[in-house]
């Protein structure tokens, strides 16, 4: 059943297009991803798709009647002094009005309306209805219903639209970046719930664990122009480096013969006979594919950091707490040089009163913090700097820096510095309160690396930023001249860049794990003896980076399962290999046959190898 179909939509923005005559159709049980960099549309798209912002003349929507859309924003905005409870069953469902009633008549002990919806309740068989909605109000730390809007920070304010959709449960959900503001737990249970089959999706996000294990269709927005790719994030990447390198065919073949029918051009008189004519109109359009350029840029972060001694960052018996909840218990750990540390944890457990501990905004109650006399450290906030929108995006880096130093003594004009992020030069005259949020974000990382810092300390920097951005500042993180402390729910960024983890469960309790936050089981804290695995090690320097350390877990069913497969999994293919080993001795004329017998080879040396490696995996994890 086809729930959406748009044609010819286009956007553009002042002179820049965003999008131009796209088209894209949504059936039943889609789920797909919406990728483009920055400033591209995707939000736009997105909010004309949902009936909120206008199509432009000439654009066509259909929409079925009988579908319901949710539209989940990046920043949903309710009324300050609505309650989660009101907010929550703001729904034209007359089931969701009937659990509305019945509960809120249990939660005043009002034995007339108990009585009076207790029969509604079994008539209409509404009990795993309700059940249902206890659970996504856990799930999503939402506990105290009575709380208005305005006492929520801006992460519970997402948290609740999503819980207000989820129970609303429409079927066409439009997403925009629901797994800001969710931290692990709540992230893979967001996924087991959207992977269910009657769920259609359309989402813009930046999670590529998100995407890989929700989306079975992509559709990339690139200039101007969507493409759209079958599979998840992984079947995505390689299906859009090979349209890459075949445009690259072509725009070579256009280049040869452009020279050649450009040769022909200078040569004739003015075109007179039809098929002349004809020429000369076909050398149009194959100049115009000939200078066609691919814009494949990354972002180019080569920064010079500021040499960082051998002290950096101690903290010796800390302890902090705000009132009964306590944040830090007792906390000893040595930073070392160039470290790259992780910190993730449900939220509210103390993560940011971490940070701000470290850039002295907030005391410690007892022990102390010091920090190293080379240290400059460099703080990229979750809230974010505020940035004068009176300004252009250049002004804004001038007033940081004329030049920032680069590696090999060379320097980067504030001009050169934002092209490699991305600004175009009509881009960096752009005053910053006409920049998206994302590309206001990405000015903010710029304005935070150019003051030249040896610690950095990243707050949710994957927040709006797109995945070009996201995977330059991996690749930046991972050869960065110092030290630095990232807090981010992104499992995919945490597992790229940092050397370990400190997992923070709350009361005060940090686990110094040296494993990847994706293999991390936060459902399973205890060890046999019933000890915490949330103590951090109290010696003054940081465990061994030999590898990763794996606690001794009760592995799932379906781990269970895997577990006992995989020998047979592995032996079956190594059977498979050396059957294809020995024909690739006996096809040594035949090219052709030789090609694919050596690309069967490579993939099935790439299987034994993964699943070898689970195997060790899953037998460490039960320690066999």
């Amino acid at each position: 059943m086809t729930y959406l179909s748009f044609d010819k939509f286009s956007k553009n923005f002042g002179e820049k297009i965003l999008f131009d005559n796209v088209s894209m159709q949504v059936n039943e049980g889609d789920k797909i991803a919406l990728i483009a960099r920055n400033g591209s549309g995707k939000t736009s798209l997105l909010r004309m798709v949902a009936g909120l912002e206008s199509l432009n003349t000439g654009a066509k929507m259909e929409l079925n009647k009988k579908v319901r859309i949710g539209y989940l924003e990046q920043a949903p905005h309710f009324a300050d002094d609505k309650t989660i409870e009101e907010i929550i069953y703001m729904s034209d469902s007359e089931n969701v009005n009937v659990v509305r009633q019945y509960d809120h008549a249990m939660a005043t002990h009002d034995e007339q309306g108990i009585n009076n919806w207790l029969g509604e309740m079994e008539r209409l068989q509404l009990w795993d209805l309700e059940a249902r909605i206890k659970e996504i109000l856990g799930k999503l730390a939402l506990h105290d219903v009575t709380q208005t809007v305005k006492t929520l920070s801006g992460g519970q304010r997402k948290r609740l639209a999503l819980a207000q959709m989820l129970i609303d449960n429409p079927e066409f959900l439009i997403f925009d970046e629901p797994t800001n503001h969710l931290d692990p737990p709540m992230i893979e249970w967001l996924e087991d719930w959207l992977t269910q089959e009657r769920i259609t999706l359309l989402l813009v996000t930046h999670d590529r664990y998100f995407l890989d294990n929700v989306c079975n269709q992509i559709i990339e927005l690139d200039g101007g122009n969507l493409y759209k790719y079958a599979g998840n994030y992984s079947d995505y990447l390689e299906k859009k480096n090979m349209r890459y390198e075949n445009d690259k065919a072509n725009i070579e073949k256009a280049k040869n013969l452009y020279r050649k029918e450009l040769d022909w051009i200078r040569k004739q008189p003015k075109a007179r006979g039809t098929k002349a004519k004809a020429r000369v109109d076909a050398f149009d359009v194959v100049e115009k594919k000939a200078k066609t350029k691919i814009d494949d840029e990354r972002v180019k972060l080569e920064i010079d950091a500021n040499r960082i001694g051998t002290k950096v960052l101690e903290f010796h018996n800390v302890c902090k707490a705000y009132g009964d909840k306590i944040m830090l218990d007792k906390f000893s750990y040595k930073f070392q040089r160039f470290e790259k540390i992780g910190i993730a944890g449900r939220n509210g457990v103390g993560k940011s009163t971490f940070i701000k501990m470290v850039i002295d905004e907030v005391q410690p109650d007892s022990g102390s913090i010091i920090v190293g006399e080379t240290i400059k450290i460099g703080h990229y906030s979750q809230e974010g700097m505020k940035l004068p929108q009176d300004m252009r995006a250049l002004e804004v880096v001038q007033n940081i820096a004329s030049y920032i130093p680069l590696k090999g003594g060379k320097t980067l004009s504030a001009s050169q510095l934002l092209e490699r992020f991305l600004f175009t030069h009509d881009d960096q005259f752009t005053y910053v309160s006409k920049l998206s949020g994302g590309e206001q974000r990405r000015l903010q990382l710029l304005c935070v690396l150019m003051d030249n810092p040896n610690f950095l300390i990243l707050d949710e920097p994957t927040n709006d930023l797109d995945l070009h951005t996201l995977m330059a500042l991996e690749d930046f993180l991972e050869d960065f001249p110092g030290s630095a402390i990232i807090i981010t729910h992104d499992r995919y960024f945490l597992d790229k860049v940092v050397d370990h983890i400190f997992i923070f469960e709350g009361a005060g309790k940090v686990h110094d794990y040296n494993g990847k936050i994706s293999e991390f089981q936060f459902d399973n804290y205890k060890d046999k003896k019933g000890s915490s695995l949330n103590e951090v090690d109290k010696k003054d320097v940081p465990a061994a980076k030999s590898g990763p350390i794996i606690k001794k877990v009760k592995l799932s069913y379906k781990e269970q399962r895997e577990l006992e497969l995989l020998p047979d999994e592995i032996s079956k293919l190594d059977t498979e290999k050396a059957a294809l080993e020995q024909a690739l001795l006996e096809h040594t004329i035949d090219y052709v046959k030789v090609k694919s017998i050596s690309d069967a080879l490579v993939e099935k040396l790439a299987s034994i190898d993964t699943k070898t490696l689970r195997w060790l995996q899953l037998s460490e994890l039960v320690g066999e």
